[in-house]
C-alpha cells in the first residue's frame, strides 16, 4: 500500500527564538524528522511572541538570521490572533498539536473549531509545570475539545487525569536532537561549564550549594550560560570566579560542551519535590554531546537512564565536590561515563524514537495507517537529515 504522508500544524511559542525556551530544541527536532519521513508541517508562533521579543531587544535580528542559516529547512508563520484563519490553515489538516505556553484564547478557539471539524485530530502538548504550580491557566483551555494530551513525564499525566481535564493522555519526553546535539572535537579548556536559565528563583539555594560553592572552593575554571540571572546572581559567580557568559543559541551547545570536562545538571524545585521524573532538555542535551554529567538530586523514576552509569548523583555539595574532583582527576572514568550516556541517548532518546511513538499515538487515535511514513526513504538531502557517525 502506499503511504501517503501527513498534513501537521504546529502552535508554539516560537520556533526560531529559544531565547529563555527550551522547548525550541525538541520542536526543531521533532519538525525536522517529520519533514524527513516526508511529512508536510506547518509551523505557527503568535507575531510579538515574548522570546523573540525579548531576543530581539538584546541581540537584535542576527540571531534570527543566523537561525534560517542554521535551519534552512525549517520556517515558521507569524500570526496576529485577532486575524488568524482557522478555517483557512486547518482545512487539509491531518494533525494539530498545540503547546501549553499558547495564549489560553488560541487553545480554546482550536478546540472549538476542532469541534465543528472532525476531519483532524487534536492534541494538547505540555512540556512545562502549570498542571502543578498553575492550575487555573489549564482549566481555562478548556481540554474537552481535544482529542488527547501529550505530557513529558507520568507525575503530570496523574495530574491531568485526577483533574480530569482530558481522558487520553500519553506520556511524550523530550528527546535529543542528534543531527545537532553530537559529540564534537575540541581541546577542552575549562573544567565545569553549566547551561540553564535563572529563572524565578526556582533553584537558587541549588546553585549555591552544587554549583558555586564546588567551582569556588575547589579553583576549578567554569562557565555559566543562560538568561535572567539578575545583578546578585551575576555578583555571586564572579566571586567564585565563574565567567558569566549570557544568552547561548541552542544549536551552539554542542561546541561549549565539547570545550569542557564535565557538565552540570540542576532540576528546578518543582521537577524535584512534585514532578519526579521529569528531567526537562538538558540532560539529553548533555549526554547526546558526550560529556561527562553529574546531577544535583533528582528521582528518575521512568527509568529513562542509569544514575552511575549514564550520570552521577551528588546528594548535597560535599558529594558533588567529590564527584567533580574523581571525574576531572581521572580521564579514563569520565570517557566510560559520557560513553555510556550518549549510547543511552542513541539507543532510546532521540527525535526518531518520539516520532516513532507520535505515529503510535496517531494510530491509537484513529488516524489511518497508511498515513504512518515509516518505511519511506527519508529525503535527506533536501532537508539535510544525515546523521553523525
Amino acid at each position: 500500500m502506499h503511504k501517503q504522508p501527513m498534513n501537521i500544524a504546529l502552535f508554539y511559542h516560537s520556533l526560531v527564538s529559544d531565547w529563555n525556551n527550551g522547548n525550541a530544541h525538541f520542536l526543531r527536532g521533532i519538525a525536522t524528522e517529520l519533514l524527513c519521513r516526508g511529512h508536510q508541517v506547518g509551523i505557527y508562533e503568535p507575531a510579538g511572541g515574548w522570546s523573540r521579543a525579548q531576543l530581539e531587544a538584546r541581540h537584535g535580528s542576527l540571531p534570527i538570521h543566523e537561525f534560517s542559516r542554521r535551519y534552512p529547512h525549517l520556517e515558521s508563520t507569524s500570526y496576529s490572533l485577532g486575524e488568524l484563519d482557522l478555517d483557512l490553515i486547518l482545512k487539509e489538516v491531518d494533525l494539530v498539536i498545540v503547546h501549553e505556553w499558547n495564549e489560553p484564547e488560541l487553545v480554546r478557539r482550536i478546540g472549538e473549531h476542532r469541534r465543528r471539524n472532525p476531519h483532524y485530530k487534536l492534541l494538547f502538548h505540555d512540556t512545562h509545570h502549570c498542571g502543578l504550580t498553575n492550575p487555573e491557566k489549564i482549566n481555562s483551555c478548556r481540554l474537552e475539545n481535544f482529542d488527547g494530551v501529550l505530557v513529558y513525564g507520568k507525575a503530570l499525566r496523574t495530574i491531568y487525569l485526577k483533574r480530569k481535564w482530558a481522558a487520553f493522555v500519553s506520556v511524550w519526553h523530550e528527546a535529543a536532537d542528534i543531527r545537532v546535539f553530537y559529540p564534537q572535537k575540541t581541546r577542552k579548556t575549562g573544567d565545569v561549564v553549566w547551561i540553564g536559565n535563572w529563572g524565578d528563583d526556582e533553584r537558587t539555594a541549588e546553585y549555591l550549594e552544587f554549583f558555586i560553592r564546588p567551582v569556588r572552593d575547589l579553583g576549578l575554571k567554569a562557565r555559566a550560560y543562560g538568561v535572567r540571572y539578575p545583578p546578585e546572581a551575576v555578583y555571586l559567580l564572579a566571586a567564585a570566579g565563574i565567567e558569566y557568559c549570557g544568552w547561548l543559541p541552542n544549536y551552539k551547545v554542542p561546541e561549549v560542551y565539547a570545550g569542557f570536562k564535565v557538565a552540570l545538571h540542576i532540576p528546578r524545585r518543582p521537577y524535584v519535590k512534585r514532578l519526579a521524573g521529569i528531567p526537562t532538555i538538558r540532560p539529553f542535551e548533555a549526554l547526546a554531546c558526550g560529556i561527562a554529567l553529574i546531577s544535583s538530586p533528582w528521582r528518575d523514576t521512568e527509568g529513562l537512564f542509569t544514575a552511575g552509569r549514564d550520570y552521577l548523583v551528588a546528594r548535597d555539595g560535599s558529594e558533588m565536590k567529590t564527584c567533580l574532583r574523581m571525574l576531572l582527576d581521572d580521564p579514563a572514568k569520565r570517557g566510560r561515563l559520557a560513553d555510556h550516556g550518549l549510547r543511552t541517548i542513541r539507543e532510546r532518546h532521540t527525535c526518531a524514537h518520539r516520532v516513532d511513538q507520535l505515529m503510535q499515538i496517531c494510530r491509537e487515535l484513529g488516524l489511518p495507517a497508511e498515513k504512518d511514513l515509516e518505511n519511506q526513504e527519508p529525503q535527506q538531502d533536501r532537508f539535510k537529515c544525515r546523521l553523525p557517525v
